[in-house]
C-alpha cells in the first residue's frame, strides 16, 4: 500500500513539474527559440551527390546462404571463453584459427591481403588500396566470449548453434562472432567478384576482449604504432538498431556510439581485531562495511543527463517521438532534468543519467563462531562522460565518510573522448549513409555505449572511433547481452554480411559531398 501511494504521489510530482516547464517555456516564447518539433536532423546528407564508386552489389544464392549458416554455426560452437586476463582457451581459440583460414579461402591467399597472428590468437588484416594518398580506416571485431553454461537456463545449450523458430542461440552470436564472421564473409564475397579497395584498411580481431583486451588489442595497437600507421576511424561493435525498446519512439533507431563510459573498480576494506563470536564488539567489521556499502547504494551519483553524447542522441530522435515527448526532448535546455527524472526509475535508462555505482562482490568470514577481522566489497562503476575518475573517487571517499573504511582503486581510466557525428566526420557519414540505404525510414542518431569495447585502446590512433553493428534489438533482447539466450535470426546474420560488403566499398569515397548541397535540395 505504501509503495502504491509512493508512486502515486511521483507521479503527481511528475505531472505538476512537466505543466510548470512547459508554462515557463511558453513565458520564454518571446525571449528565446523553442526548437521545431517535426525537425528531422537525421536527414544530413542524404540528399547530397554522392560520389560513385561503381559499387558491387550481394544476393545471395541459395549455396551462399547453406556455406554463411554452416561457418557461422561452427564459429559459435568453438568455446573461445576468456575467463580472466590469465585465462583463456587457448586450444579453442586455435580451433578458431583454422576454422577461418577453412571459411574464407580468398581472404587468406589474395595477394591484396596481408595476415598476421598478433600475440599469438588475435588476428591483423591489412587490405592495400589503390590510392595511398586516403587515409586507411580499422574494422574491429573480438573471437573470444563469455562463460555460459546449460545450467544457466539456456532454451539450447550455450555453444550448440542450435536453430529455434529462425534464431540461431548461441553464447556468441551477438557479442561479437556475428559482426566478426559478417566482416570476413563480406570481404571473401568482395575479393571473389574482383572487388579492388580504393582505400586500404585493416581487419583486427581480438582475442580478449571481454577481459579487457590487454594482450591482443593493446598488441594490435603496438604492431600499427610501430609501422606508423594512422587512422581515419575505427568502426567495431557497440551500439545497435533499436526497435520498441526506447518507450515513445515512433519506429526502430539506429544508435552509433560515439564514445563509451569510463570505468572503475573500487576495493572497500575493513580490518578490525579478531575474537570469538560469544564476545561480539558494538560492530563488526562486516556492520562496518555493509552500512558503508548502503551509503553508497543511497546516494547515487548525481544526475547529469545532457551533458554528454546522450543529450545528442535525444535530440537527434525527437522528431520520432510521440508528443509530448517530442516536446520535451527537442528542448533539452529547458528539460534534461525532468527526463532525468523519468530515465533514472529505469535500469537500463539510468546508465544514461548518471554513472553507475554496482557493489558486485562481498567477501568476509571464515567460520560461523568467529568474528572476522577483514571485510572486502568490490564496486564497479561506469563512468558519465561529463565525470573523471578523480572526480568519481573523490565522490566515493565523501560518500563513505569513514577512516575505518580502506578505498583503493583496483582499475580504471576515464570515459572516452567523445568522437564528432556532424556532416563533416567522414566516418559517421558513410556509416549512416550505408544503413539508411540498407534500411529506408530508420532514424540514425549517434550514442554511448554503456560498456566498454576493444576500440578504446586505438585513441592513439585516430580521434574518431564508431561502434555499431546493424543487429536488431527488440525489447528484451538486451538482457541476452552476456546472459541467457543470447541469439541471432538467420535474417539478421545476412544483414550484417550486407551491410559490411556495402559499407567497405562506400568507405572508397575520397571525400563527403558538400552539405550545401543537401541543404539546397531539401
Amino acid at each position: 500500500m505504501t509503495e502504491s501511494r509512493s508512486k502515486f504521489r511521483l507521479s503527481k510530482i511528475l505531472k505538476v513539474v512537466f505543466c510548470s516547464c512547459v508554462i515557463t517555456a511558453l513565458g520564454l516564447l518571446t525571449v528565446a527559440s523553442i526548437r521545431t518539433l517535426s525537425l528531422d536532423v537525421n536527414a544530413g546528407l542524404q540528399l547530397a551527390h554522392w560520389e560513385h564508386t561503381g559499387n558491387f552489389s550481394l544476393v545471395f544464392t541459395q549455396q551462399q546462404r547453406e556455406e554463411l549458416l554452416t561457418n557461422f554455426k561452427e564459429a559459435i560452437r568453438i568455446p573461445t571463453v576468456s575467463f580472466s586476463e590469465t585465462e583463456s582457451n587457448t586450444t579453442a581459440l586455435l580451433q578458431f584459427d583454422r576454422l577461418l583460414r577453412k571459411a574464407f579461402p580468398t581472404v587468406f591467399s589474395s595477394h591484396l591481403v596481408q595476415h598476421e597472428l598478433v600475440a599469438n590468437y588475435s588476428h591483423l588484416f591489412w587490405v592495400q588500396g589503390s590510392d595511398p594518398t586516403l587515409e586507411p580506416y580499422l574494422l574491429l571485431a573480438h573471437i573470444d566470449v563469455v562463460p555460459a553454461t546449460e545450467s544457466d537456463g539456456w532454451e539450447a545449450p550455450p555453444f550448440s548453434a542450435k536453430e529455434i523458430d529462425g534464431f540461431i542461440y548461441g553464447r556468441g552470436t551477438i557479442d561479437d562472432k556475428g559482426a566478426l564472421m559478417g566482416i570476413l564473409q563480406a570481404l571473401e564475397y568482395l575479393l571473389i567478384k574482383g572487388y579492388a579497395p580504393r582505400r586500404g584498411f585493416y581487419i583486427g580481431l581480438g582475442h580478449d576482449e571481454e577481459v579487457s583486451g590487454y594482450q591482443g588489442a593493446v598488441n594490435i595497437v603496438r604492431v600499427l604504432k610501430q609501422r606508423g600507421a594512422r587512422l581515419s576511424f575505427v568502426l567495431d561493435e557497440g551500439l545497435a538498431i533499436l526497435d520498441g525498446v526506447l518507450s515513445g519512439l515512433e519506429g526502430p533507431a539506429a544508435l552509433i556510439g560515439v564514445s563509451e563510459k569510463g570505468q572503475a573498480t573500487v576495493k572497500l576494506s575493513v580490518s578490525t581485531s579478531p575474537s570469538h563470536s560469544s564476545m561480539p564488539p558494538r560492530i563488526t567489521s562486516i556492520g562496518i562495511l555493509a552500512a558503508a556499502v548502503k551509503r553508497l547504494e543511497d546516494n547515487p551519483m548525481p544526475r547529469l543527463f545532457g551533458h554528454g553524447p546522450e543529450g545528442a542522441m535525444f535530440e537527434h530522435l525527437a522528431h520520432k517521438f510521440r508528443l509530448p515527448m517530442r516536446f520535451v526532448a527537442s528542448n533539452l535546455w529547458l528539460f534534461a532534468p525532468l527526463i532525468s527524472r523519468v530515465l533514472e526509475r529505469k535500469p537500463e535508462s539510468n546508465a544514461f543519467v548518471r554513472t553507475t555505482t554496482a557493489v558486485t562482490m562481498f567477501n568476509a568470514g571464515v567460520k560461523v563462531n568467529v568474528i572476522p577481522p577483514l571485510a572486502e566489497a568490490y564496486v564497479n562503476l561506469r563512468i558519465h562522460s561529463a565525470q573523471s575518475l578523480q572526480e568519481v573517487l573523490d565522490l566515493i571517499q565523501n560518500t563513505v565518510a569513514d577512516q575505518r573504511v580502506k578505498i583503493e582503486l583496483v582499475d580504471g581510466f576515464d570515459p572516452l573522448p567523445v568522437s564528432s557525428a556532424d556532416e563533416k566526420s567522414f566516418g559517421y557519414q558513410v556509416i549512416k549513409k550505408t544503413v539508411l540505404d540498407m534500411f529506408p525510414g530508420l532514424t540514425v542518431a549517434p550514442g554511448i555505449c554503456i560498456g566498454n569495447t576493444d576500440s578504446r585502446h586505438f585513441k592513439e590512433l585516430t580521434t574518431n572511433i564508431y561502434r555499431f553493428a546493424p543487429l536488431w534489438f527488440k525489447p528484451g533482447d538486451a538482457q541476452r547481452f552476456h546472459g541467457i539466450n543470447e541469439r541471432i535470426s538467420k535474417k539478421n546474420l545476412e544483414e550484417l554480411v550486407i551491410f559490411y560488403f556495402n559499407v567497405i566499398q562506400n568507405f572508397d569515397i575520397r571525400k563527403l559531398p558538400d552539405p550545401h548541397s543537401s541543404a539546397h535540395e531539401l
